[in-house]
């Protein structure tokens, strides 16, 4: 469905973003690594808890809610297929940041789940762990790596993944329930998306 111009109501307890999926389909010059204490460390998911709680802590405050919202069973489905690849950026001892790439498309990576907690928000974690992220992306044989980010999301997440080499190619509005009437995250997160009953 196209939206036509002007402004469209948004129902009371639900909430509207705009998405933009961005794309490469050629590996980028590498960047410099900032410096900093990170290791990156693949994570076998063999139960779901550990993916959900680190999940919760990068994504909550920019309402990350689609692996929240799915049952154990089809989520573990997901996650440990062998065509995903599930990370985690360790600092001083703690999972702190989260990769996920999904290869089920042939010759092609999406990078589902990117980012780091709020604890390292703006020391350089993100820009190393996008740097370990298109290192292991392009090491496959694919065309083409892609993701998507929106307006719950930081607001220099857009030009992060431009400067990281991805250019712009589809923008959607999405419209779903507020996750925060109905306790799927707390309802004091993301303030900077107003809760409207």
């Amino acid at each position: 469905m196209i939206l036509s111009d002007g402004y469209s109501d948004v129902p009371a307890g639900k909430i509207a973003a705009v998405v933009t999926h961005l794309e490469m389909t050629a590996r980028p010059a590498p960047r410099p690594d900032p410096a900093g204490a990170w290791s990156l460390r693949r994570v076998d998911v063999s139960k779901p808890d550990w993916y959900r709680d680190l999940y919760g802590r990068v994504g909550q405050q920019w309402l990350w809610i689609s692996r929240i919202r799915i049952p154990d069973a089809e989520l573990a489905a997901i996650i440990q297929s062998p065509l995903m690849e599930i990370y985690a950026l360790a600092h001083e001892g703690c999972d702190e940041g989260l990769l996920e790439l999904d290869f089920r498309e042939p010759g092609q990576c999406e990078i589902v789940s990117f980012g780091v907690t709020e604890k390292l928000v703006g020391t350089g974690a993100g820009r190393w762990l996008m740097n370990r992220a298109l290192e292991l992306a392009w090491s496959r044989p694919v065309d083409r790596v892609w993701l998507h980010t929106c307006t719950f999301d930081h607001p220099f997440a857009l030009g992060f993944y431009q400067r990281s080499g991805f250019r712009p190619f589809r923008r959607q509005v999405e419209v779903v329930n507020d996750p925060r009437l109905d306790g799927t995250v707390p309802r004091d997160v993301a303030k900077h998306v107003p809760v409207i009953e």
